[in-house]
C-alpha cells in the first residue's frame, strides 16, 4: 500500500489505489466538488461509491472533458448501477463567510453525511485537502484523472450545479445564470456592471464587491 501511496503523490496512479481498497473489501466514496471559480451561486459537492467489479463504470472521466449532454447522460447510468450518491451545496452567502476553499470542504463533507448507509470505509477526495470526518481517507490531486468514483462525483456535482444556476436564472433573469453558471465570462461582467450584484452573487469576489452598492 505504500508503493501506491507514493505512485498516488507522484502523479501516476492510473486507479490502482482506488482498486486496491476495492480488493480489501473497502467501500470507496470519491468526493469532488463543482463551482469554485464563479462569481455566483453555490458551490456543489457530490460523493460517490461505485459498484466494484462493474465493467460499466469505466465510462466515469473528468466531468470537465464532456459535453453537458454527456454529463446528464452519465448522471443518469449512475443511477441505474445503481451508484450511491450524497450531494452538499454550500450558499454564495457562505463562501462570503467562510471563504470558497472552506466551503469546498464544507460542501464536500456534508455530501459525504449525506450518502444513505452504511457510509464509507474510506474516502478519496479531489484537490489537496482532506475533509473534517473520521472516515478514513486521501487527498488526491486531479483526482478525476485517478479515481473512477471521483470522476463520477465530478459529473453528479457539475450536473447538479448547473440545474442550480438555471433555476437562479429564471429568479435573477437580468444576468443570464442559464447561459454562463455565473462563471466570468464577458457578458457577466457587463450584467454586473449595469446592475450590480443580486443575492446570489459572491460579494467578496473580485469582479462583484467593486459593483456592490
Amino acid at each position: 500500500m505504500q508503493g501506491l501511496f507514493s505512485e498516488m503523490a507522484a502523479g501516476i496512479d492510473d486507479g490502482a489505489f482506488e482498486k486496491a481498497l476495492n480488493a480489501q473489501g473497502k467501500r470507496v466514496g470519491g468526493c469532488d466538488e463543482a463551482g469554485r471559480g464563479p462569481l455566483a451561486g453555490p458551490v456543489v459537492a457530490a460523493c460517490v461509491i461505485l459498484p466494484v467489479n462493474d465493467d460499466r463504470v469505466s465510462c466515469f472521466v473528468d466531468s470537465k472533458t464532456l459535453s453537458p449532454p454527456r454529463r446528464e447522460q452519465l448522471y443518469r447510468q449512475l443511477l441505474d448501477l445503481p451508484a450511491a450518491i450524497g450531494i452538499g451545496v454550500v450558499s454564495a452567502a457562505t463562501i462570503d463567510r467562510i471563504n470558497i476553499l472552506q466551503a469546498s470542504l464544507l460542501a464536500m463533507l456534508r455530501a459525504v453525511q449525506a450518502l444513505p448507509s452504511p457510509p464509507p470505509d474510506f474516502l478519496l477526495i479531489d484537490g489537496t485537502f482532506t475533509i473534517a470526518c473520521d472516515i478514513d481517507q486521501r487527498a488526491m490531486v486531479r483526482g478525476e484523472r485517478k479515481s473512477r468514483a471521483i470522476a463520477a462525483a465530478s459529473i453528479v456535482a457539475k450536473v447538479e450545479r448547473d440545474r442550480l444556476m438555471t433555476e437562479l436564472h429564471h429568479t435573477y433573469p437580468l444576468y443570464n445564470f442559464a447561459a454562463h453558471k455565473g462563471y466570468p465570462t464577458a457578458a457577466h461582467r457587463q450584467a454586473l456592471r449595469i446592475h450590480g450584484p443580486c443575492p446570489a452573487h459572491r460579494l467578496t469576489f473580485n469582479g462583484v464587491r467593486e459593483h456592490a452598492r
